[in-house]
């Protein structure tokens, strides 16, 4: 199958970590991910029911495997210092942001550009979107992930 790319937004809030992880509350409970072990490509008979938990979820040995091809293959926010590494998502910084886009203060009108970002499969950057007054508005989520 390939890696897939998404990209996700929240309303803005100051805790970083806390719109991550309600963000893939969110994604697990809406059941917007891909659940191979439960595909409607699947016979009937072969087919799981979805899992209960994100830890159910990530015993199954596929899902190991291949993925969600969603923010749930992100499992945790890396500091400014940390190199990427799998299943991690890292912050645009102020000064990245202003060396790629010219800007400290990223809007949405510079989404098109994030593909500019160091990115890489199975890892995750995160950057706080502002309005024209440069109050921040949003939390963009993006990566590639799965096989």
């Amino acid at each position: 199958m390939g890696a897939s790319g998404w990209d996700y937004s929240v309303p803005y809030q100051e805790d970083l970590v806390g719109a991550f992880e309600g963000l893939r509350r969110k994604v697990f409970e809406e059941r917007d991910y891909y659940w191979v072990s439960g595909a409607d490509w699947r016979p009937a008979e072969q087919r799981l029911p979805w899992p209960a938990t994100i830890e159910e979820l990530w015993a199954d040995e596929i899902v190991q495997e291949t993925g969600t091809h969603s923010i749930l293959d992100i499992f945790r926010i890396i500091g400014p210092d940390e190199e990427p590494d799998y299943c991690t998502m890292k912050q645009v910084t102020e000064e990245e942001a202003l060396r790629v886009l010219g800007t400290r203060k990223p809007t949405r009108a510079h989404v098109p550009r994030f593909e500019e970002f160091d990115h890489w499969r199975w890892y995750g950057r995160c950057a706080v979107l502002h309005d024209e007054q440069g109050e921040p508005q949003e939390i963009c989520f993006w990566g590639y992930s799965g096989d």
